[in-house]
């Protein structure tokens, strides 16, 4: 084992707790913690049902806020277990075939070395917090709710010094675009907490955790977890693969002005998504726009959802030309573009390879400012991004502006990339390296 194994009993009541006291508790503070958790939940044992709260209720709802939107707890109450996952498929059974250990011949010793320094750099106890065993359930446990328990050491608890050598690991491990896009979504949680005058704790910038799944290797298997508010990165690596999903970043506000510097987040995304739409033909829009108008939350595969069951909609890339396969796959490449250069490339490879089996699906209007949901799935990467309603921004007193039934706007995105077909957190890829390792003896 490479570190202690998955959270206790009372770990789980402990998480369950806060979803419970989230859901039933109002005032900013609560609605701040509202994340519009993932749509598709159908555990019946569900905190949101236990509780009496409305059914399908993100966390951190106000008291009487309206029900009937998509939604789902998300972990705490009913987020898969590592043993029991599946991955995102279209129908519960994963596609065989689709990933491979193989050598991409880009190194991997930089985040190596970022991680053992970043380890090194612990206290005996601080270590123990944060690391895990490989196979251990808290890499499913991740969630976007800013006022959610967590494991590992806490950014704003270390030193100085200590941050500096976290912010290491995170930069060896993504693109400079990546890097800046965590940093500022980490600037505008601290900007909301002083706007909305709640979750002093949880709304700043030194509410994010780090956890190391095994030990640094350039040859056994490992990981790390990042996440806190709107933040959530799950890296995996084997030798010179890479597989950095799910990665879930989103924000609200989406563009502020925090200690003299103007933050703006996912414009890129944003206007991929709309030239890739406004590529298409008349008789295209139609099979890809399902409605123009778009509800206060419209994302499936976020917190929690690891097994979700999701089919393809929208348009295939095979119906597509070459001009607009290209603008699909320039919209991927943003997400992708995430993580370090090299295995980004590797990654878009793959990506090509299954590009007449893409799909492009859009919930909204289509103008620059319009909220809109869109979403990217093939056998080997699924992306969506949704504008959703305000929770905590948006209003002179600070206070919410109805959740899920609530007027969506750019001012509040939540993205998020995954690799079906059980590909997250590099599981598919560790079960065929063990088959393989233990086929050896």
């Amino acid at each position: 084992m490479d570190g202690h194994t998955p959270r206790t009993p009372e770990a789980e009541r402990s998480r369950r707790w806060f979803m419970n006291k989230a859901l039933l508790a109002g005032g900013v503070a609560a609605v701040a913690t509202m994340t519009g958790c993932s749509a598709g939940s159908s555990d019946p044992s569900s905190s949101a049902s236990a509780s009496g709260a409305p059914g399908g209720m993100p966390s951190g709802a106000p008291s009487g806020a309206p029900s009937g939107g998509p939604g789902g707890m998300g972990p705490g109450a009913s987020e898969v277990k590592y043993d029991d996952f599946t991955g995102v498929t279209t129908d519960g059974k994963a596609a065989d075939g689709l990933y491979s250990v193989h050598a991409t011949d880009v190194s991997t010793d930089a985040v190596v070395k970022a991680a053992q320094a970043f380890l090194d750099g612990l206290s005996q106890k601080e270590r123990k917090a944060t690391l895990f065993d490989v196979q251990a359930d808290e890499w499913l446990a991740w969630s976007n709710v800013d006022g959610y328990q967590r494991e590992g050491v806490r950014m704003g608890d270390i030193t100085e010094k200590q941050r500096d050598l976290g912010y290491a690991l995170l930069g060896a491990a993504l693109s400079a675009d990546g890097l800046t896009q965590t940093r500022n979504i980490m600037k505008l949680n601290a900007f909301l907490g002083e706007y909305s005058g709640g979750g002093k704790e949880t709304l700043t910038e030194g509410a994010y955790f780090f956890t190391i799944m095994g030990t640094p290797s350039t040859t056994k298997p490992w990981g790390f977890q990042y996440e806190g508010h709107h933040v959530a990165i799950n890296y995996f690596v084997l030798g010179d693969q890479v597989v950095m999903t799910p990665t879930f970043m989103g924000s609200e506000p989406t563009s502020a002005t925090y200690k003299g510097e103007k933050i703006v987040t996912f414009r890129t995304e944003t206007t991929a998504g709309l030239t890739m739409l406004r590529s298409l033909t008349d008789a295209q829009r139609k099979k890809v726009v399902s409605s123009e108008t778009k509800a206060g939350d419209n994302m499936k595969a976020g917190a929690g959802q690891d097994n979700l069951k999701l089919a393809h909609q929208g348009l295939a890339g095979s119906e597509l030309t070459d001009a607009q396969r290209d603008k699909l796959l320039d919209l991927v490449r943003v997400y992708v573009g995430y993580m370090d250069d090299g295995h980004a490339e590797v990654k878009m490879t793959e990506v090509a390879k299954h590009l007449d089996d893409t799909y492009f699906y859009w919930i909204g209007a289509t103008k620059d400012t319009s909220p809109f949901y869109y979403r990217v799935h093939s056998p080997v990467v699924l992306i969506e991004y949704d504008a959703q309603s305000p929770i905590a921004y948006g209003t002179k007193s600070g206070g919410g502006m109805g959740g899920p039934g609530g007027k969506p706007t750019q001012q509040h995105i939540h993205t998020i990339i995954r690799t079906p077909n059980g590909g997250d957190y590099g599981v598919d890829l560790l079960k065929l390296h063990l088959a393989h390792d233990h086929a050896g003896h």
